[in-house]
């Protein structure tokens, strides 16, 4: 008997259960990686006794299944969750909302009304026609007076009449019914599109319970479709300044649902990566067909070296402020309110969110006098809200930099860059100038930072605002060997450079079998700014890997020569207008019959 009734509140419990409970996740904290998001979600829902399926709507539209978290309370089983995008059930009809729930159930109602009215305009159609079937009353052999005749014709009209006024009010009726209809669609249209724009995705879970009543579940999961990279404003006044750097970051998600006031952390790291350690296979050489390859490009390493260089407060019930101490602060005594060094109003204080205020310091007495004169008589509130850096917290792993950001977000499922401020940076930097004229004749600003390990900076596209102007961008490497890392910080108009070729001392020999060319430039740079500039100058001579062709350095300048490179360095200081010139000049010889593309 006891296995029988057991068996039987299974049964029931199932039954029960078989229409799904459909609930809505709400995004309560995303972490952003360079190519994917880990969400989390929070929802509540109403489980009875038993098994229950709940559909879980407002997810994002692709995700990783292998990665989907739930976290219930321990009288709660999860027996299985799926990922689905095209849920169809017979219980598909969302309850959970009540406003979508009273515009369906005016929909059931207005249609049953149109139902009604259609079936009355039938019965009036049909009567109509058998009236009109049957007008011939009267005939040869009928017998009819006029008297009756005329009896049957009053009734005809009569009902004729009445029947089609009816009809015609029934007309108006459905036509009023089905306009009203079209709008309640309309309106559950939108409320549809309110609950939940146009995320498909839903998770259907199979749960049992223990104990009836409201659920709180936590739904983590990893999706692809959310993206973020550094960026940078790089501020200074002067080379005598150091540099202000503003760090921020380009967030844009397509998941199909928005990210509301959540909780942002920008991660540098990579979930989807494989994570298996490498095995070497066998290593096996093979012969190939030598293929003959013919370049056009000058110096490709030379190239690259040039362009990599130039780069006690209380509120009381009325909200006002009192400060406890040998005065009270009465409504005709108020103390006095310095926000962030700046004398404010109470009101403002009161407008400040709390979240904003970093904190509050009282003065009272004599020294409120003391240091704000007699403003500060009746005592001083001081208030420090917080700054761009009080916001973020920058946590340094074995593997990756994580950025967690106080200040609540909305990130749009619409794929545009969301700019989020991550924090505001000093860096103290020493600059100078650096020109390479054969590449570019024009000269760079480059700020050299030291340490720079110790600011988490990571590889990213940079703004450049130089004495208040935007001259344009760079891009930001700290991933490099060098102890030093330089930030080139635009072109300066104000140092003229010049590399021409001087031509009597350059020139073409012919000696028997070879042919012998020289090459001679004169290097002109001239300091046109108010101060004194520090400059690096770089210029080279070609070098051979033909045993033909031999090169001879004639007139390094006074450069530091690097032979392996063919790159010549000069560190220079230019007084302000001095003008400074020099001269390179190197020889080629090779034989007559061949001819050198890129000299």
């Amino acid at each position: 008997m006891k296995k029988f009734l057991l068996f039987s509140l299974l049964v029931s419990a199932m039954a029960f259960a078989q229409k799904p409970i459909f609930t809505s996740a709400k995004v309560k904290a995303a972490t952003v990686y360079f190519n994917a998001a880990e969400l989390q979600q929070t929802t509540s829902v109403n489980l009875p006794v038993g098994t229950s399926e709940i559909v879980i709507k407002n997810v994002a539209d692709y995700l990783n299944e292998n990665t989907i978290q739930i976290g219930a309370p321990s009288s709660v089983t999860v027996l299985s969750v799926q990922f689905t995008q095209n849920y169809i059930s017979e219980y598909q009809i969302d309850e959970s909302n009540p406003a979508i729930k009273k515009v369906r159930d005016s929909i059931t109602l207005v249609q049953k009304e149109i139902k009604k009215v259609q079936i009355d305009k039938m019965s009036n159609t049909k009567t109509i026609e058998l009236l009109d079937k049957n007008q011939m009353v009267g005939g040869a052999n009928t017998g009819l007076n006029v008297l009756e005749l005329m009896k049957v014709a009053d009734y005809y009209k009569t009902k004729r009449t009445e029947l089609s006024n009816a009809y015609t009010i029934l007309e108006e009726k459905e036509s009023k019914l089905t306009l009203r209809l079209q709008n309640l669609n309309t309106k559950l249209e939108l409320n549809t599109q309110k609950e939940d724009k146009s995320s498909e995705g839903k998770l259907v879970l199979q749960v049992m319970n223990e104990i009836a009543g409201v659920v709180n579940l936590d739904i983590n999961y990893i999706t692809n479709n959310a993206s973020w990279k550094p960026f940078y404003d790089l501020r200074t006044e002067s080379v005598k300044e150091p540099i202000n750097m503003i760090y921020k970051a380009q967030v844009s998600q397509t998941t199909g649902i928005d990210w509301k006031k959540v909780k942002l952390t920008l991660s540098s790291g990579n979930p989807n990566q494989n994570n298996q350690a490498p095995q070497l296979d066998t290593w096996f050489l093979r012969y190939i067909h030598p293929m003959r390859v013919i370049t056009q490009a000058a110096n490709p390493s030379l190239s690259e070296d040039l362009v990599t260089g130039a780069m006690g407060i209380k509120r009381n019930e009325s909200n006002q402020v009192t400060i406890r101490g040998a005065r009270s602060i009465s409504a005709n005594d108020k103390p006095l309110v310095v926000i962030d060094g700046q004398v404010s109003t109470d009101e403002a204080m009161k407008q400040l969110p709390p979240e904003t205020i970093k904190s509050v310091n009282v003065i009272k007495g004599q020294q409120g006098g003391a240091l704000y004169g007699e403003q500060g008589a009746n005592g001083v509130i001081v208030v420090t809200t917080k700054q761009m850096g009080d916001y973020t917290s920058i946590n340094e792993n074995q593997l990756n930099v994580s950025f967690d950001i106080d200040i609540p977000y909305d990130i749009l499922s619409n794929g545009k860059a969301h700019s989020v401020a991550l924090k505001e940076i000093k860096l103290p930097a020493s600059y100078k100038y650096y020109a390479a004229p054969r590449v570019d004749k024009e000269a760079f600003l480059l700020a050299e930072i030291n340490d720079y390990s110790k600011y988490n900076l990571l590889p990213g596209e940079a703004n450049i605002i130089f004495e208040g102007l935007y001259v344009g961008k760079t891009n930001i490497n700290p991933n490099q060997t060098a102890d030093t890392l330089s930030l080139s910080m635009g072109r300066d108009k104000k140092i003229s450079i010049k590399r021409e070729k001087v031509v009597d001392k350059s020139g073409t020999k012919f000696l028997s079998s070879y042919k012998e060319q020289t090459f001679t430039y004169d290097i002109t740079l001239r300091n046109n700014k108010k101060e004194d500039i520090q400059m690096t100058l770089k210029d080279q001579y070609p070098l051979s890997t033909d045993k033909d062709i031999t090169i001879d350095l004639l007139d390094d300048g006074k450069a530091k020569v690097n032979a392996e490179t063919g790159i010549l360095t000069w560190e220079l200081k230019l007084a302000p207008n001095e003008t400074k010139k020099i001269r390179i000049s190197y020889k080629v010889r090779y034989p007559k019959d061949k001819v050198i593309d890129n000299l």
